[in-house]
């Protein structure tokens, strides 16, 4: 969620160098600078930290490099700094960069109530700035479900829906695994019912 908006113009380099020194963590549109909820769930953490430990285990020992939570992706064009929850990127160019990331391919954001509308929304309409970016995966947090945002042929973004028993499938870094894996350990509201 977004909290504390400041009212008047940052330039993106001002924002970087702040960023590095901050104790907490904000993200930028156009100059201006937005704190960003901290507190995360159990199982937001639980989730990310599994789907990122898998696609670590995957990616080993390629060009693919993944990061998780403290990593900054760049929107040039529109002016724009996000840090998603996971991030993977496979372009040498981002190697240049040592505090935020410009060429992902994947991008994937553990969704909650306050953020749902927002990730799904505008967050995704930024997103899809980036030329680099292959696909766009929401997790939800409270009942296996992953919907994954992939870029066709034609450059037109299509949806991939994941629920129990599925087998999910990132073709940007070309990784199939059970849905069930990245909810282990996280209770959820549908395992709870009588």
């Amino acid at each position: 969620m977004i909290y504390n908006h400041s009212d008047y113009y940052i330039a993106p380099q001002d924002y970087l160098e702040s960023e590095k020194i901050s104790l907490i963590k904000h993200e930028y549109t156009d100059g201006q600078v937005y704190q960003i909820s901290a507190g995360r769930s159990d199982a937001h953490v639980t989730i990310a930290l599994n789907l990122s430990v898998t696609l670590r285990y995957h990616l080993r020992g390629t060009k693919y490099r993944v990061f998780m939570a403290d990593m900054k992706a760049q929107i040039e064009d529109i002016n724009r700094y996000f840090y998603p929850d996971i991030m993977v990127t496979n372009n040498p160019r981002d190697k240049e960069y040592k505090y935020f990331k410009r060429y992902p391919c994947l991008i994937v954001e553990v969704l909650s109530d306050a953020t749902e509308a927002y990730d799904r929304g505008k967050k995704f309409s930024d997103y899809r700035e980036l030329d680099s970016l292959q696909e766009y995966v929401l997790i939800s947090q409270d009942v296996m479900s992953v919907d994954c945002f992939r870029r066709n042929e034609k450059g037109r973004w299509e949806l991939f829906p994941y629920v129990r028993g599925d087998e999910v499938y990132l073709e940007s870094v070309d990784l199939r695994f059970d849905i069930a894996d990245i909810y282990e350990d996280v209770p959820l509201i549908v395992d709870s019912m009588p």
